[in-house]
């Protein structure tokens, strides 16, 4: 680039020309292909099935492997735990900018349906199928967010748009092994992993063999851990790395205890029934997003990123209220509650990206994504820990804290907006 503007000889002529082509480059349009955003909506969807492929069977688990009541709480962490590790790794190696993220995104579908099927055959101890999470875990890294980089190679201006979409599929992916439950509900245990991991395979196969690189892929700069210390010292980065926080103290601990939730509820709703009702709580928030990111495009991704987190953050705090009603208002408002947990998350991503100094961007957005899941782990545990000591019906008060802080870190970007 410096090279491209480096004054020549009559260098004033140049570099009018220089400015002139450069403005006629960026004013071109880019042609992107009808079928891109479905097939990358498509595949992450497959992709991301794997990540609560052990939670949907995890009755049938501690029913054949005697694993303990508080499995629920370790095979969710184990997974959120991999997925840090392999996002550290995948950056640290520069796998997404060493190599096509269509090959990348392939490779981890198939790896992470392998380690998937791996419960049950490979893993029969409590320790072993821990391993067998951990290690799906760590092969989503090549999923969920490679396929993030992938959308952005090719959506520039309305990427919080495309990026909507993409959460969209998956919050579908984790609540698909739900449905997938309820369906074979008559069938072995082992159809729910056989099927999420044959999906996964597909989705990686249908990104490689359609989607190439795209016009705005740029090559990355290595990771740089010690940028966490600059890029925090930036108010705007800092607010919109809070409020990311905030979001995900609540999300994957809300998912996770959905069918506890119900339980508590319901106590003598079947098993199966608990599973179409937790697909249909987690996979409302994909109308959200989608919709979220089309309102984006008017009110901006800080006005609807806030205007979530203040829905789920009432509804955390009036939750003890919502088991008092009857089944006929408890269940929509379920509904709007799952909507708001997660309709935040595309603008969050959106804002921390924006933020971001351009010069450490990969490395910045590695450390909040690394350190916004290692908050997931903290409220999941603490949540299977209140599970055993309070009134199952107060235990998502806590979920509270997290968009309290969201709220009040937001506000800046609210008002710069």
């Amino acid at each position: 680039m410096l090279k491209f503007f480096r004054p020549r000889r009559h260098s004033l002529d140049a570099v009018i020309r220089n400015f002139v082509s450069l403005g006629m480059q960026t004013a071109k349009a880019v042609t992107v292909p009808r079928h891109t955003l479905p097939v990358i909506v498509l595949a992450q969807f497959a992709g991301t099935s794997l990540w609560f492929a052990g939670n949907a069977v995890l009755p049938d688990l501690q029913q054949a492997y005697a694993l303990p009541a508080t499995a629920l709480g370790a095979m969710t962490s184990a997974v959120q735990f991999g997925f840090i590790a392999g996002t550290l790794v995948y950056a640290a190696l520069l796998l997404a900018d060493r190599f096509s993220p269509s090959v990348v995104f392939l490779a981890s579908a198939v790896l992470g349906a392998l380690f998937n099927l791996g419960v049950g055959t490979l893993a029969t101890s409590y320790a072993s199928i821990l391993g067998m999470r951990f290690l799906t875990g760590f092969f989503l890294a090549g999923i969920y967010p490679v396929g993030m980089k992938i959308a952005s190679d090719w959506y520039a201006a309305d990427l919080g748009k495309a990026l909507g979409y993409l959460v969209g599929a998956l919050v579908l992916g984790t609540a698909f092994p739900h449905l997938l439950r309820y369906s074979a509900a008559d069938w072995p245990w082992q159809w729910v992993l056989r099927g999420t991991s044959v999906l996964a395979v597909l989705g990686g196969l249908a990104i490689w063999r359609t989607i190439p690189d795209g016009p705005y892929r740029q090559p990355g700069t290595a990771f740089r851990p010690a940028a966490v210390f600059s890029v925090f010292r930036l108010p705007d980065f800092r607010a919109a790395a809070l409020g990311y926080f905030g979001h995900m103290w609540e999300l994957y601990a809300f998912w996770a205890f959905v069918p506890i939730l119900l339980t508590t509820r319901f106590p003598a709703l079947p098993d199966a029934t608990v599973s179409l009702y937790a697909f249909l709580a987690i996979a409302s928030g994909t109308l959200s997003c989608v919709v979220g990111g089309y309102w984006s495009l008017r009110r901006g991704s800080a006005a609807v990123a806030f205007g979530m987190l203040l829905v789920s953050g009432l509804f955390c705090l009036l939750s003890p209220l919502l088991f008092a009603l009857p089944a006929v208002l408890f269940l929509p408002l379920l509904l709007l509650w799952s909507m708001a947990v997660i309709g935040d998350s595309p603008q969050f991503s959106t804002l921390v990206a924006r933020n971001a100094p351009p010069e450490s961007r990969g490395s910045a957005l590695t450390i909040v994504n690394s350190l916004g899941f290692a908050v997931t782990i903290v409220s999941i545990q603490a949540l299977n820990y209140l599970l055993r000591a309070w009134d199952p019906a107060y235990i998502y008060l806590i979920l509270a804290a997290g968009p309290a802080v969201g709220l009040w870190s937001t506000r800046r970007l609210l008002r710069k907006a």
